[in-house]
């Protein structure tokens, strides 16, 4: 497929993207910007959900790492069902009462000003990272489509895209990105839909033969029981997928911001288990068009590539598919891809303003600030995604994953101990406790492959929490009033 399909292609979305910004953004305040003004319909919220929580990384990286893993996966997407029913029936009844715009300010009501800061500290980390994880493997693979043709350096590829994401989503904030979550997820499903079809197409397949070769094809195991020690046993997937949603949705100012658009509790609860269900089936979809990639290249002798993440591209862009396959995946693609990173660039700006620098969303400078942070995410977000250029070597879904266990395990370790405990850490001792975890949990991680030859998967993120929630509770012992009444 040449560039100039690829550029008319984003293009015209960009085009319709701004066209979406600038109507939301009408009349935009601090109030639409952080939280969209509660205003949004719990069911307009819930479709747009689907979108937000399938980035680039999951467009790019689930149909690739069938190949190595199966359907894994879904046993993790099922934990992440259970997740978002916890979710829906614990935190978003609390963020509601205490009025939150920042769900990390629970934090300083609970523990104090310092725990605040910390948790707000490891979101940023943790979303800055991850955002830049996602991000990069589209700018990857705009690169190979667009700009090494064009001998453009992946520098300035980056740059350009930034700018562009920037540019629709400095004014409208949340409200802005609902709005385009409803594009974005329309267009994620259509395309996967449409690639399935024109694929099979292309090998004379009906849909009686294409069921057949997907049912029987070596890839489509879903289910793993037989090696306890394997980072795919079906137990370690699911629990780890129930509190991976938690930690990264729940606890998560971007994905939380979109929730508490909602005008009310009942509301955001119902959008939440409603979005968690169709999350499942959308992923299923996914999984199902990377068994049908690897059929077609085993009929066709394409060879596969080494990193999983390039698979779908080198099949959609192949010579041998119609040019419409290609630019359903570009579709694809860029609306996964703008979408998430303008989420996190919102939320990072959100949490930054009013967590670390304290800002309160009324304050009659906070709108000023509030821009100015906004341009200073997407710089270190472009810096960060032009460093893990040069140093990726695994599927990108899962450096996502391997980087959430550390960061978001501090996180859901205070949560967990805020909300189920009635001890008062000692907060000044919290910000060391929230570094320690993760250091910890490495040390423990090495210490069982060496000692046992166990493989530790994304249930690292329970080792975390539970180091993070230990460490609170030693420093409790040290705080003259403890326990506090009730609660938070």
């Amino acid at each position: 497929m040449s560039p100039a399909v690829v550029i008319i292609t984003i293009i015209a979305y960009f085009a319709l993207l701004m066209a979406i910004s600038y109507r939301a953004g009408r009349g935009a305040n601090n109030s639409t910007f952080f939280t969209g003004g509660r205003r949004m319909p719990w069911a307009v919220v819930a479709f747009a959900m689907i979108g937000a929580a399938i980035s680039g990384v999951t467009f790019i990286s689930v149909p690739g790492m069938v190949a190595t893993k199966g359907y894994a996966y879904l046993q993790m997407v099922l934990g992440f069902i259970v997740g978002y029913v916890v979710i829906a029936l614990v935190l978003v009844p609390l963020f509601y009462r205490l009025n939150l715009t920042s769900i990390y300010a629970y934090l300083a009501e609970r523990f104090g000003n310092s725990s605040h800061r910390a948790g707000a500290v490891m979101f940023f980390i943790s979303k800055m990272l991850g955002a830049a994880v996602r991000f990069f493997v589209v700018c990857a693979v705009l690169q190979i489509l667009v700009f090494d043709p064009l001998n453009v350096p992946f520098t300035l590829n980056v740059l350009l895209t930034i700018a562009l994401i920037w540019l629709y989503t400095w004014r409208g904030g949340v409200k802005t990105l609902i709005w385009t979550d409803l594009l974005k997820s329309f267009c994620l499903i259509i395309s996967v839909i449409l690639c399935i079809y024109y694929i099979a197409d292309n090998m004379g397949m009906g849909f009686s033969e294409l069921s057949s070769a997907i049912a029987s094809h070596h890839s489509a195991q879903i289910w793993y029981f037989d090696d306890p020690r394997s980072g795919s046993y079906f137990w370690k997937q699911f629990i780890a997928g129930v509190f991976m949603a938690i930690a990264t949705n729940g606890l998560d100012q971007d994905m939380m911001q979109r929730h508490l658009s909602c005008p009310d509790s009942r509301s955001s609860r119902k959008n939440m288990i409603v979005s968690g269900v169709m999350q499942f089936f959308v992923i299923a979809l996914f999984l199902l068009l990377g068994t049908l990639m690897l059929i077609y290249a085993e009929r066709t002798h394409i060879e596969l590539p080494q990193k999983s993440d390039e698979f779908f591209g080198l099949i959609a862009t192949h010579p041998t598919m119609p040019v419409i396959v290609g630019i359903l995946f570009v579709i694809g693609l860029i609306s996964a891809a703008y979408s998430a990173a303008a989420s996190a660039l919102t939320a990072l700006t959100t949490s930054f303003t009013l967590d670390i620098m304290r800002r309160h969303p009324d304050a009659p400078d906070t709108s000023r600030v509030r821009r100015r942070v906004h341009l200073l995410m997407s710089a270190i977000m472009g810096a960060i995604i032009i460093a893990f250029y040069y140093l990726s070597t695994d599927d990108a879904i899962s450096a996502v994953y391997t980087l959430a266990s550390y960061t978001y395990g501090p996180i859901l370790g205070l949560f967990a101990f805020g909300i189920f405990f009635r001890h008062r850490p000692a907060d000044r001792m919290v910000p060391w406790i929230c570094a320690a975890a993760p250091a910890l949990s490495w040390c423990l991680q090495r210490a069982l492959l060496h000692i046992y030859n166990y493989t530790t998967g994304f249930e690292l993120l329970l080792i975390n929490a539970a180091i993070t929630m230990a460490g609170l509770y030693i420093s409790s012992l040290f705080v003259t009033g403890k326990y506090v009444k009730k609660p938070a």
